[in-house]
């Protein structure tokens, strides 16, 4: 028998595809969600990182119905650069969460692994996944979910909301963004399950496909029934694995005291990437730009600066701004908290804060760029941080 230090995992990251992720436009017209840059690395990057540190990882799958040649070049650079095989697998239809690991079970499960991770792309957080493990063995049921601490209900019910026994963190209740306040835990997008989980989402589907051939409804029924029209194989993780199964003893929590966030909008997307920048302190220090004024820019606080891109000595950078391939930076440009993408120029004394500038845009010398909100980002506020896109401005 394979001792424990020997278990391999697997470790699947879902993508989505272009009808979904629709609020994150007009980013993701040029570029899929995923691959959109946060604190100068693929938005996907992050989570694929973070499975790398696992201990016994055999493989990383990227799960969506993207075009597969719209992730080549991206999962070859990226299997290379991390020594660890990506491959991304295409559906050839939307299955839901739980559906899609189950219609690539065969290939997931081809490393014969003890533990199946399962993230989804647009999170931002810590990935605590070796802690994440090592609970999910203590606990020894077929999943662990990823769960924190909310300030509002308000916040709450934006997300799948959960009651765990506060002794053993079993999962004891779940629901999907309810309309009343059912707790202040919210789930994170972030799993951990034993292969078990692939008998569980075969029980759902076979009880269903069951109930379509053995009932009868009526046509007011037919309206009436939740489940009209869901197919067979289109398996949601959170209504049809986590809240069936929860209060059974096979379902755990793992709550995170780190940041959390979910990225499904632009604006969302300057505050995740600074998120990511501080924690390159800890995770990637030498990504992380430094300077002080005499022969390169000077830096405050966390930045990354593509090495393509041309930064005046006199400019000041930071804190919290990623600034991408081929962007020209000029003298006297001061930029805070934002990103700055592709082959951009900011022209002399220009300053950009809390913002996004689009590919090959130009800001022009004296210009000044800054969102029309509040100095203060609360978390979990979604509506309120869509300000903060600025897309293809030129300003002269």
């Amino acid at each position: 028998m394979e001792s424990s230090d020997q278990e391999k995992a697997v470790a699947v990251i879902m993508v989505g595809g272009p009808t979904k992720g629709t609020r994150f436009r007009p980013l993701s017209f040029n570029t899929p969600k995923p691959l959109f840059p946060l604190a100068g690395q693929p938005m996907v990057h992050h989570p694929i990182s973070a499975c790398k540190r696992l201990p016994n990882l055999a493989h990383i799958f990227l799960i969506g119905f993207y075009e597969e040649r719209e992730f080549a070049l991206y999962v070859s650079s990226i299997s290379s650069e991390l020594k660890v095989p990506v491959r991304y697998l295409k559906e050839d239809k939307p299955h839901g969460s739980a559906g899609g690991l189950y219609y690539f079970r065969n290939i997931i499960m081809e490393d014969n692994p003890s533990h199946v991770f399962l993230l989804n792309c647009d999170v931002c957080c810590s990935f605590p996944l070796t802690e994440m493990l090592e609970a999910h063995k203590r606990y020894g049921g077929m999943g662990t979910v990823l769960v924190i601490k909310v300030v509002s209900a308000e916040s709450a019910n934006q997300f799948g909301e959960l009651v765990a026994d506060t002794i053993t963190n079993e999962l004891l209740h779940y629901t999907e963004k309810p309309e009343t306040f059912v707790s202040d835990l919210i789930n994170c997008g972030v799993y951990i399950f034993t292969p078990d989980v692939f008998t569980a989402i075969q029980e759902v589907s076979t009880h269903r496909e069951g109930q379509a051939n053995i009932r009868h409804l009526s046509s007011f029924e037919t309206l009436q029934s939740p489940t009209r029209a869901l197919p067979v194989d289109f398996i949601r993780l959170d209504q049809d694995i986590l809240s069936p199964f929860a209060g059974k003893k096979q379902l755990y929590t793992y709550e995170t005291m780190d940041f959390w966030e979910q990225i499904k909008t632009p604006g969302m997307s300057v505050k995740c990437s600074g998120l990511y920048l501080a924690q390159f302190r800890l995770t990637s220090p030498h990504l992380l730009a430094a300077g002080d004024g005499t022969k390169s820019a000077t830096i405050v606080g966390d930045v990354y600066v593509h090495p393509s891109a041309k930064v005046h000595p006199t400019a000041k950078i930071g804190p919290s701004v990623s600034i991408s391939a081929n962007v020209r930076v000029g003298a006297g440009v001061r930029l805070i908290s934002c990103i700055i993408l592709d082959d951009v120029e900011v022209q002399e004394n220009a300053v950009v804060i809390n913002s996004i500038v689009g590919w090959k845009s130009s800001i022009g010398k004296w210009s000044r760029v800054q969102a029309l909100m509040g100095t203060t980002m609360q978390s979990l506020e979604l509506p309120s941080l869509e300000k903060l896109l600025l897309l293809k401005m030129k300003l002269w």
